[in-house]
């Protein structure tokens, strides 16, 4: 009987085909037709910011680099993407994706040069995948780095139904000799909170179990932020540091490392700039606590050390500075549009944990 259905299929001239194995070659083509444009924006110097060869280019020397160090980074956006395939809100999560990868380039005191991402569903819809890269182009946008190349995979069997997912990749450059962290940290010098834009992109496993929870919908009205539904709040994109980082680097020369927070929150972030012999002392009752976390907090019994652990809690870059410098770089980040305060010092490490607190988080 195989036999037979094998001839018919001969016979017929007509045999199994990639689309009815679940990859529609033609839907990737017309997505790639979409997102041009997209791309072309982020366009600037080094880079046109053009696809569809076989990999990216970029130019240091037309880019204005003498003697560059080249800073890489990469990352994803975790279950934060889970809640946008639930609500169908897909133009924002693409700015948490370039935010996640360029941040980590600029606390190095990294310019972000270019940026590539990956897209991976089981059945690709390339209205939806456009404007996933939508987000992607303003997030580049934003960092001022273009979006030279990409990979979109459709997977069927690894993906199911409209679950997808995201990678970024992130390159940078600093001219040598001005890599962050500076080597003359020192005790006494203080640390500068930078207000973060809501729950960035770090802790939504914790942040969809505390929903759950609660028993609203991703459409009810958020009960923390008014005029927005549940699912719009919690997918605020992660805020874009790199442009008031390096104006504040660059302007006071004042800034001696910069520690972005994400998993693991201030304890597990801010030690990873500093020389072993240091450690901070943050005070707590500083920390700008927006109305997410309290409400997080409250909804699902979180306790302060859980809270600090897991998120960053209003503050989503922390710069170390001589404390004579402090309202320098205070008012640098302001002309940029950032909400900076002075958040804690530092002091020489004991034998304890690097990082300690005083007073409390105001978690209402």
């Amino acid at each position: 009987m195989a036999d037979n259905m094998a001839d018919k299929t001969r016979e017929s001239g007509r045999g199994l085909t990639y689309a009815e194995a679940g990859v529609d070659i033609d839907a990737g083509n017309r997505m790639v037709e979409l997102i041009k444009p997209l791309v072309r924006a982020t366009a600037r110097r080094g880079a046109d910011a053009e696809i569809g060869g076989f990999g990216g280019l970029f130019d240091l020397k037309r880019a204005g680099f003498a003697d560059p160090v080249l800073v890489a980074a990469t990352d994803g956006v975790g279950t934060k993407v889970k809640i946008a395939i639930e609500t169908r809100i897909h133009g924002t999560i693409g700015i948490d994706l370039v935010a996640m990868s360029v941040n980590d380039l600029v606390v190095q005191g990294a310019e972000p040069l270019f940026f590539l991402d990956y897209f991976a569903c089981g059945r690709l819809d390339p209205e939806m995948g456009a404007a996933v890269v939508a987000g992607v182009s303003e997030g580049c946008r934003l960092a001022g780095c273009a979006l030279i190349g990409g990979e979109t995979a459709e997977m069927p069997g690894v993906y199911h139904g409209a679950d997808y997912d995201l990678a970024g990749f992130a390159v940078g450059a600093a001219e040598r000799g001005t890599l962050l962290p500076r080597a003359d940290i020192s005790a006494g010098d203080v640390l500068i909170g930078i207000a973060s834009s809501g729950v960035h992109s770090n802790g939504y496993s914790l942040v969809r179990k505390v929903v759950a929870k609660s028993g609203l919908a991703w459409s009810a009205p958020a009960p923390f932020e008014r005029g927005k539904t549940l699912g719009v709040a919690v997918l605020t994109p992660t805020r874009i540091y790199v442009k008031s980082c390096l104006a504040a680097i660059r302007e006071t020369k004042a800034v001696k490392a910069l520690a972005h927070i994400t998993g693991g929150g201030f304890p597990d972030n801010i030690p990873r700039v500093l020389p072993k012999q240091l450690g901070v002392k943050l005070d707590l009752s500083r920390v700008p606590v927006l109305p997410v976390f309290k409400w997080l907090a409250a909804t699902g019994g979180i306790a302060q050390a859980e809270m600090l652990r897991t998120f960053n809690c209003g503050i989503g870059m922390v710069a170390v500075v001589a404390a004579k410098n402090a309202d320098t770089v205070i008012a640098a980040l302001a002309r940029e549009g950032e909400t900076a305060m002075q958040i804690g010092e530092l002091v020489s490490a004991g034998t304890g944990a690097q990082v300690s607190y005083s007073g409390r988080l105001d978690l209402g």
